[in-house]
C-alpha cells in the first residue's frame, strides 16, 4: 500500500469523530462538512510537513481546529429561536426571518465508526449545541476535546498549539461560562431521555388529521414552538391553539416520515400538500421534547435542504 492510499484510509478513519467536533463547534452540519473537506484537502497538500513529532490524528485535528476557529472568527453566533426572542405577543402568520446562517440545525447521524461510542450521546442535544455557541472559539474547542472526547490535557495542547496551562485555564473558565449560561433552550430541554412512542403516535395522529384540541391537549401548560428560521415562537395552550387555527390552511393533509436526529433522538419529517395538487413536498422537521410524557417543546426546523441531508425524498404520495 502506498503511502498516499495509507493517508486517505487514515482520514477516512477520523472522517466521523471530525464531523461531530466540527458540529459541535459550528453548529451546522453543513459548516461543518464544508470544514471536513477542507481539512482533507490541507490534509493531503501537506502530507510532505507532516513530521510526526505528534500522532496523526492530532495533527489531523490540528488542521480542523484551525479552520474552525477561522470561520469563527469571520461569523456571529449561531442561535435557538427561544434564547433570541421572547414569545409572541400576538397570534399571526410569522413573517420575520433571520438568514440560515443565524441558526443552529440538526444532524444525522456521523457514520459507524467504533470512537462514535465513545462520544456522549447528551453532548449532540440541541440545547447543548446552543450552549456551546456561548463560548469563545477557543475555549469552545478545548472543551468538547476535554469533556466530549476526553483527551488530554496534553493532546489539546498539541492540537491547539497551547500550553497545558493555558489548555486547563481555559477549560476552567468555558466550564464557568456553561454553568452561568441561562438558555431558555437548556430548560426548555428534554426531560425524559426521548419521547415515548406512544406520545409521538398521538402527536403524529393528531397532527395529520389536524385536530387542534388533540394536538394541543397533548402539550405541557407551558409547552411551547419554535420555527427557525422564523424569529417567532409560541408559548402556552391558548395561543398554541390560535396558532394552529391560523395557519390550519398551509399544514392540514400533511403526513410525517419518522427519522432520528443529533446521535439518535427522534424526530418527525413534514410533508405537506405541493402547490402542483399531487404529493406531498418537504417542509420541517420536528424534534419534540418532553417532560413527564408531555409535550415542552417542539422545534419545527423549517429548512428544506435538511431533507437531503437526511436522506429524505423530495416528495411522497399523498
Amino acid at each position: 500500500m502506498n503511502e498516499t492510499a495509507f493517508d486517505e484510509l487514515l482520514f477516512a478513519s477520523l472522517k466521523p469523530g471530525l464531523t461531530s467536533f466540527c458540529y459541535r463547534m459550528l453548529g451546522s452540519m453543513d459548516d461543518a462538512d464544508d470544514a471536513v473537506q477542507e481539512t482533507s484537502i490541507r490534509v493531503w497538500q501537506s502530507w510532505n510537513t507532516f513530521r510526526q513529532d505528534s500522532s496523526f490524528k492530532t495533527w489531523v485535528y490540528r488542521i480542523a481546529s484551525n479552520l474552525c476557529l477561522d470561520k469563527l472568527r469571520q461569523s456571529k453566533r449561531r442561535a435557538l429561536p427561544v434564547d433570541l426572542f421572547d414569545p409572541a405577543v400576538a397570534i399571526v402568520e410569522p413573517r420575520d426571518t433571520l438568514p440560515d446562517s443565524a441558526w443552529i440545525w440538526p444532524s444525522p447521524d456521523f457514520g459507524g465508526n467504533p470512537e462514535d461510542r465513545l462520544v456522549r450521546r447528551d453532548t449532540l442535544q440541541l440545547c447543548f449545541i446552543a450552549l456551546l455557541q456561548t463560548l469563545p472559539p477557543r475555549q469552545r474547542a478545548v472543551l468538547i476535546l476535554k469533556d466530549v472526547f476526553e483527551w488530554s490535557s496534553k493532546q489539546i495542547a498539541e492540537t491547539l498549539a497551547m500550553s497545558p496551562a493555558a489548555v486547563n485555564s481555559a477549560l476552567q473558565r468555558a466550564r464557568e461560562t456553561m454553568d452561568r449560561a441561562q438558555l431558555r433552550s437548556d430548560e426548555l430541554s428534554s426531560m425524559d431521555v426521548q419521547p415515548e412512542q406512544q406520545l409521538l403516535s398521538r402527536y403524529v395522529e393528531a397532527f395529520e388529521k389536524f385536530d387542534i384540541a388533540a394536538l394541543v391537549a397533548l402539550f405541557h401548560e407551558e409547552g411551547c414552538m419554535s420555527m427557525p428560521p422564523f424569529e417567532m415562537w409560541i408559548r402556552g395552550k391558548e395561543d398554541l391553539s390560535a396558532f394552529y387555527s391560523l395557519t390550519r390552511w398551509h399544514c392540514e393533509g400533511s403526513r410525517f416520515v419518522p427519522i432520528t436526529v443529533n446521535g439518535g433522538y427522534p424526530a418527525l419529517a413534514q410533508y405537506m400538500p405541493g402547490k402542483e395538487g399531487s404529493g406531498l413536498v418537504p417542509w420541517g422537521i420536528h424534534v419534540i421534547e418532553t417532560k413527564e410524557n408531555q409535550i415542552l417543546h417542539v422545534q419545527n426546523f423549517i429548512h428544506t435542504p435538511l431533507f437531503s441531508r437526511f436522506g429524505l425524498p423530495d416528495r411522497i404520495d399523498q
